[in-house]
């Protein structure tokens, strides 16, 4: 005697086990996609603006090495955020402009 009904059910059941487990599986990347996207907006907002200057300092940290707007893709590791007034200072005080930026020609004060 063939008895397909019986083992096409158990089949059948069988399938909709796993796929069962299938969708808890995949609630629970949903659930931790949800909380790292979360997570980034969370950083993004909490993140500093960026600086409007940057003065980029010598190895030995005492001389001043260039002047860069807060967008400059070429600042360097020793770059740290300046105000407008100290980047103009640091221009009048002989600072080489960025030739990438061109931060003089940004603030207004061109040779």
């Amino acid at each position: 005697m063939n008895d397909t009904g019986a083992s096409r059910l158990a089949l059948l059941r069988f399938l909709e086990r796993v796929q069962e487990r299938d969708l808890v599986r995949t609630r629970r990347w949903i659930a931790d996609e949800e909380r790292r996207e979360a997570e980034r907006r969370v950083g993004e907002a909490r993140r500093p603006p960026a600086p409007e200057w940057l003065i980029e300092r010598g190895l030995d940290r005492k001389n001043t090495v260039a002047l860069h707007t807060g967008e400059c893709w070429d600042p360097g590791k020793r770059a740290k955020p300046a105000t407008r007034a100290q980047a103009i200072e640091a221009l009048r005080h002989q600072v080489p402009a960025c030739s990438k930026c061109r931060p003089d020609t940004a603030l207004g004060i061109v040779d």
